[in-house]
Order: C-alpha cells, then sequence, then structure tokens
C-alpha cells in the first residue's frame, strides 16, 4: 500500500483509541458521549479493516522468513501461504481505499427530479414522458416511493416539463448520474417519411434538503397564484389554486398547481425551490474544494451531453464512459439502466480515489 495511505491509517488508529479514552472519561456528560460515539462508528469500518491489513502484514513477513528457511513440503506451504495472504492484502487494500475515498454528503439524500423537453418539439415531449416512465419503473424496481410534483403536459401525451420526487435509501447515489442532455433519435409517429428524427431531454437530479438546511427568507421570494390548468392550457379549476414563487436574488422561478390546495401547491413549490438553492451552494462549495477538476462524472453539469438512444439500432450509449448497450427496450423499462449506474458508479468512485490519493 502506498505510504501516504499507510500514513493515514495510522494516524486513523491513533485517533480512535483517542475516541475510546475520552469516551471512558466522559462521564455523565452525555451530549459528548453522544458525539464521541457517533464519531466512533463512523470510524469503526475503517479501523476494523485496518487492523486484520497489519495483521495480514505480519503473517505475511512470518510465511516470508519461512520460506527463506523451509525445504520440501514445509517450503511448499510457506509458498501457498504466502500467495493466499498476497492475494488477502490486495482484497484488504481495495476496501480499505473505498472507505478512505471521501462520499458525496447528498448521497442518502431523496431526489426531486426535473424532466424537461428539449429541441425537437412534440417529439421531444414524448420522449421526456418516457423518461419519466423509466424512471418511475426503475424507482419502482428499487422500492423507492415516487410522487409527481408538477406537469406540464402537451396535448398529445408529452411533457413540456415534469417534477417528480423520488424518495428511498440512496436514491440520490444512484440517480445523480442521470442529470445531463438526453438525446434521442428515432422516426416519429408523426413521420410520413420515414426520416429519422433528433431530439433532447434536460435531465436534473437535486437532493431533496430540509427546511433547517436552507433559509428563505420571505423578502427574498414573490409569491404568485393562479388557476391551475389542463392538458392545452384548460383551465380546470375555478379556484386560484396553482402557485408561482419567484426567488428574487436568483431569478429562479418554480410553479406547482397539481394539488388540490394552495397550500399544498405552495409547500411542494417551495421544496423545490430549497433543492436547487442548495445545489447551487454545492457547487460553489465543489468548485473551491477542486477548482482544476472538470469530470463528466458526477458533476452534474447539464450542458453535457450524457446519453444516446438510438431506436433504429436498439442501442444506448451513455458518453461519459463509452459504453453501449444493445437493449434498448430494457432500458427504457428500467431493467437494464443499473447496466450504466453501476458503471459510472465504479467510475466516479475511481475518479474520488484519485483525487484522494493525491491529496
Amino acid at each position: 500500500m502506498e505510504a501516504p495511505i499507510e500514513t493515514k491509517l495510522n494516524t486513523i488508529l491513533v485517533h480512535f483509541d483517542e475516541l475510546d479514552q475520552k469516551l471512558a472519561q466522559a462521564g455523565t456528560d452525555y451530549q459528548l458521549a453522544t458525539e464521541l460515539s457517533k464519531e466512533r462508528a463512523e470510524l469503526e469500518p475503517v479501523v476494523t479493516l485496518a487492523r486484520e491489513y497489519k495483521s495480514a502484514k505480519i503473517q505475511r513477513d512470518e510465511a516470508l522468513e519461512l520460506l527463506d528457511s523451509a525445504e520440501g513440503e514445509l517450503r511448499d506451504l510457506a509458498k501457498a501461504e504466502l500467495e493466499a495472504l498476497d492475494e488477502r492484502l490486495e482484497t484488504l487494500q481495495h476496501q480499505l481505499k473505498s472507505l478512505l475515498v471521501p462520499r458525496d454528503p447528498r448521497d442518502n439524500r431523496n431526489v426531486i427530479m426535473e424532466i424537461r423537453a428539449g429541441t425537437g418539439g412534440e417529439e421531444a415531449a414524448l420522449f421526456a414522458a418516457d423518461l419519466l416512465r423509466m424512471y418511475l419503473r426503475y424507482a419502482d424496481l428499487h422500492n423507492y416511493k415516487t410522487e409527481i410534483l408538477s406537469a406540464n403536459e402537451t396535448g398529445l401525451g408529452g411533457y413540456k416539463e415534469v417534477i417528480i420526487s423520488v424518495r428511498g435509501k440512496g436514491a440520490y447515489s444512484r440517480l445523480k448520474f442521470e442529470s445531463g442532455v438526453h438525446r434521442v433519435q428515432r422516426i416519429p409517429e408523426t413521420e410520413s417519411q420515414g426520416r429519422i428524427h433528433t431530439s433532447t431531454v434536460t435531465v436534473a437530479v437535486l437532493a431533496e434538503v430540509e427546511d433547517v438546511e436552507i433559509d428563505i427568507p420571505e423578502s427574498d421570494i414573490q409569491i404568485d397564484v393562479y388557476k391551475s390548468a389542463g392538458a392545452g392550457g384548460q383551465n380546470v379549476q375555478k379556484n386560484m389554486t396553482a402557485v408561482r414563487i419567484t426567488h428574487l436574488p436568483t431569478g429562479i422561478v418554480v410553479s406547482c398547481q397539481d394539488e388540490r390546495s394552495q397550500l399544498q401547491n405552495k409547500a411542494r413549490a417551495m421544496s423545490v425551490l430549497r433543492a436547487r438553492l442548495y445545489e447551487i451552494e454545492e457547487l460553489k462549495r465543489q468548485a473551491e474544494r477542486d477548482a482544476t477538476r472538470r469530470s463528466q462524472i458526477g458533476s452534474a453539469e447539464r450542458a453535457e451531453k450524457i446519453r444516446t438512444y438510438n431506436y433504429p439500432q436498439s442501442r444506448v450509449t451513455d458518453h461519459r464512459i463509452n459504453l453501449s448497450s444493445y437493449n434498448l427496450a430494457g432500458v427504457m423499462e428500467g431493467t437494464e439502466l443499473d447496466t450504466f449506474i453501476n458503471e459510472l458508479q465504479l467510475a466516479d468512485e475511481a475518479e474520488r480515489l484519485a483525487s484522494y490519493e493525491a491529496s
């Protein structure tokens, strides 16, 4: 294992022992004991593996020493043990590096996903509906709970914009890689000449935040109410239940009209606004931490074309990791989407590890 990582592990082991000493001295200070216990629990998986790694290294040194002095059958046994220990040490190194890599603090949060039709007119809106169905099916397969927060439908069954919430453990850790521009190449149903059209849909994945995390003064927002509208812009309610919130400092506008009451629509719109503002702050912090790092993996750069769905060839290509699947139907059903997400997570982990080792 590289010397810098060994040094970090030794520092963690020393700190872990110090935590045990402080816990023993905490007495009736329950708040301090709780804080120390929480920190100890976070470090324990790393410490357990680090101790196992150190023990395996000692065993390897002993096996190597025996190999140098032994003969015959005993030498063969020492050689076999050395090979097994080398394999074990390699596995432990990989596990330790994975644990040492700083995690995205948003990974266990719930998600607010915004799907917007881009270039391509009605065909883009129809593909937005296809992506919505894909994500709803994917969420169901992972036992995530979903809810449509806002929807702006077109007359042909597509969506100009649809916003959903996805709730469940690790939802953000998996769905965050869907942020970006999704491009579709296919023959629209309305195309009489059989020509392939190219359309785009933009997906934004935001980590849901609590009220206490993002303080939004009332003076910073403007709230407008209006009548809810159905597909094609038809007014479907006489009451002013729809809500539009404008965040004055940033110009962000969030509208919600799907609930029956103005209060519910306002709550949903505020939830989306908080998530957008949180993301802006998180991106600022990320830029400050590493101004030189420019990665397509996990950076959620919306202008990037991340994936192409080619219907004539039944092919889906993720351009960030240069990976293609020829099971387009399975991807659109949500069953094969993990083909990409799993590889994106591995690529993201490798990128984080490289940054960690260089720090």
